[in-house]
Order: structure tokens, then C-alpha cells, then sequence
């Protein structure tokens, strides 16, 4: 696998760092999760539980081993030390100053391990005026710009769902931990690489940062319509409703034909896409008229011949028996020994010869404490000693 020797030391916890850490891992990296001994990352404990055990943790957790370590004791921090020396990559999400309240910052790392790449997911950045201030997703969402163009005009400011800014932030750190990587081949050197969830957030907004900077206007709250592009959106069916995507003339075009509408590709208000942006709600009006008349099954057959982009819109019980998703595995099964089948989001990225694979289940709290301390050089007597005073 692609990361197959690298390990990573990973004391991060809850949702950002974890899902950084996964992708790391599941292409092949070796992950040590570095857990609190009583209570674990405190995600164990959320979302749906199954006996006690977290599938919510499960589904970012896979493929990492778990060691248990109080990072409050001189002990631990022994241990920990001992741990980076062997490590490619420490991965954290803290506020910016804890690492170093801890005893670890970038000082001290690089001096237990000089090549070492340090890898940090933050709300703000590791350095301003916002540094220290605790973050969480919905805080990012909103700092970041985001739900002020999410939704429709005249509505409130919406929220994502998902948590948008930890996917999207540990997404981007896994990316600047691998090129930090690759650098180091090169070089020798290590590196540092933080990704903050706000400013991920921002990198996001896309073409309407563009028009923001071009006129120094705020941008519109569109819904389901688009910012740059008519017609678009969801338009209706006989028995429910379709979303159209035509993103340029051309495809427009398509779509007319499709609806047979074609006497609007000369209609002087609608030959251009401004045209049609000015009178968004008169060409909308005009396809709903067309497609209202057939099921949204006949749309998507005559839509996607015409190479018009389109879907319906599906619950989740829907994706995840589409055939196109079952193809794609983008759920997983996993088989856990103890847990039974655990049901977790496939891979994203896909490797043609050497596919990414669950090749660890999500581990109990400590599971691979042993293990490792027994990899670091302590003896049998040593380790239950550091069981017995709670340090691991």
C-alpha cells in the first residue's frame, strides 16, 4: 500500500484529526490512536451504540491501533517520547500552545526526532488573533462565510449537515502530511503542516469568493438554484423531482432539445446565459412546465441520452443501494470478532493497483497498548507496572 511503513503517531481526537488520520491509514500508514486511559477519545461514546460500542467512532477509527497513555505523568510522557522516535508523522488537533503545555511542541519534537513531520488541525490557525479560541464545526460554518450564502434568500443562514469543515480540514492535512512526505525523501527534512476548519471552509467558497472580490458585494443565497448558471436546480416531475444541471450553453442547448423546447435557443431573452440568469424564474417556470409531464424515471433516461446532467434526489437508504455506489463500495462491511459486521463508508480515493482495504477493525480502547510498549523495549514487568499506576 502506499503509505506502507509510515507511522504515525496520532494523538488527535473527536472528528477533524481522526478522519486526517484515517485516510493516512488506510493507505497503508501505520496509525497509533494515543487514547486517554480511562475515557478513550470521546467519541466512543456518541452516535448510535451497539452493545456499548460507537459506530459513529468505528467509522473513523478503522485501520489504527490504540494505546492508552497519561499524558499527565511523567511516565507517559516517556513513553510518548519514546513513541515519536520511531515515527514518521505526530498528528494533533489541540489549540494551538497545548501541545507545548504537555511537554511536546515543536521543539521538543524535533529534537527527539529531527526529520519528523508534524501535522496540526486547528479552528483558526496555529497563530493571530483567533489562535486560542475553541472551535467546532457549526462555529466554522459560520465564521468562514459559508452559511451566509448556504440556503435561500430571504431565510436564515444555513448550516451543512455534515460537518463540513472537519472533513474538509482533515482532508486537506492528510494531503499536506503526504506532500510533507514526499519532501522529506527529497531532502531529509521534516516539515510542519496545519489546516485550520475555517480556513478550509474558506478555500471552499469558490466562485463566490470570486464575485466578493470582483464587486465587493455579498453573494445571493440561490438555494437550490445556482449562483452563476439558469436554468438549474430541482425542477418538478409527475411523481416527485428531478435535478438538472445544463453549466453552460452548450449543455443548455442539450436540454432544450431533451424538453423539446427548442424554439427558445433563438428567444431573445434566453439565447444567452445572462439572458436567462435575469429571468431565472421565467425559464424555470417554462422547463417545470415540460417536465412535469413524465415521471422522473422518463427524465432521467431522455436527460442523461442527451448527455444533460441529471439525478434524483435520494434518502440514504436509496444511495446506499444505488448500483452505482454498491459498485464503487462506498459502504464497507467490516467483520469485527467481537463487535459482529460493522456497516462504514467505503473509500473515497481509488487506487487501481493497490487498492485501499480495511486491514484492521476499529480497536477497543488500549487493545494494542501491549503490544506496542512491548515494540518500545519494555519488558513484561515494566508493563504491568504502567498498569497498575494508570499510566497506560
Amino acid at each position: 500500500m502506499q503509505l506502507t511503513g509510515i507511522r504515525v503517531v496520532d494523538l488527535s481526537r473527536i472528528l477533524s484529526g481522526p478522519f486526517c488520520s484515517m485516510f493516512l491509514a488506510d493507505m497503508g500508514a501505520e496509525v497509533i490512536k494515543i487514547e486517554d486511559v480511562d475515557e478513550g477519545d470521546p467519541v466512543r461514546k456518541q452516535g448510535i451504540l451497539r452493545n456499548g460500542y460507537s459506530l459513529y467512532f468505528a467509522s473513523f477509527n478503522r485501520n489504527k491501533r490504540s494505546l492508552t497513555l497519561d499524558l499527565r505523568s511523567d511516565e507517559g510522557k516517556d513513553v510518548l517520547r519514546k513513541l515519536i522516535a520511531t515515527a514518521d508523522v505526530v498528528l494533533d488537533n489541540f489549540r494551538p500552545g497545548i501541545m507545548d503545555r504537555i511537554g511536546f511542541g515543536r521543539d521538543e519534537i524535533r529534537r527527539i526526532k529531527p526529520d519528523v513531520v508534524v501535522g496540526h488541525v486547528t479552528g483558526f490557525g496555529q497563530d493571530g488573533p483567533y489562535k486560542d479560541r475553541p472551535a467546532f464545526d457549526f462555529i466554522a460554518q459560520a465564521m468562514s462565510g459559508f452559511m451566509s450564502v448556504n440556503g435561500a434568500q430571504g431565510e436564515p443562514p444555513l448550516r451543512a449537515a455534515p460537518p463540513l469543515s472537519d472533513l474538509i480540514a482533515g482532508a486537506y492535512a492528510a494531503m499536506g502530511i503526504c506532500a510533507a512526505l514526499v519532501r522529506r525523501e527529497r531532502t531529509g527534512q521534516g516539515e510542519e503542516v496545519s489546516a485550520s476548519l475555517v480556513d478550509s471552509m474558506i478555500a471552499n467558497l469558490a466562485f463566490l469568493a470570486s464575485h466578493y472580490f470582483e464587486t465587493g458585494e455579498q453573494p445571493l443565497r440561490t438555494g437550490n438554484d445556482h449562483g452563476l448558471v439558469a436554468p438549474y436546480g430541482l425542477f418538478e416531475a409527475s411523481d416527485g423531482q428531478v435535478a438538472i444541471a445544463p453549466s453552460n450553453d452548450q449543455v443548455y442547448g442539450k436540454l432544450i432539445d431533451a424538453l423539446d423546447l427548442s424554439h427558445l435557443r433563438d428567444h431573445p431573452d434566453f439565447r444567452t446565459n445572462a439572458g436567462r440568469f435575469a429571468r431565472r424564474k421565467e425559464i424555470n417556470a417554462l422547463v417545470n412546465e415540460k417536465t412535469k409531464q413524465q415521471p422522473i424515471a422518463h427524465w432521467l433516461e431522455v436527460l442523461n441520452a442527451a448527455g444533460v446532467p441529471c439525478g434524483r434526489v435520494m434518502g440514504l437508504a436509496e444511495v446506499f443501494a444505488d448500483p452505482q455506489v454498491r459498485h464503487q463500495e462506498m459502504k464497507v462491511t467490516i467483520e469485527h470478532p467481537e463487535r459482529g459486521p460493522l456497516d462504514v463508508l467505503g473509500f473515497p480515493i481509488k487506487f487501481t493497483d493497490d487498492p485501499c482495504r480495511v486491514h484492521r477493525v476499529p480497536p477497543d480502547l488500549g487493545a494494542d497498548t501491549d503490544a506496542i510498549l512491548r515494540d518500545l523495549g519494555y519488558a513484561s514487568e515494566a508493563i504491568a507496572e504502567l498498569h497498575r499506576k494508570r499510566v497506560a
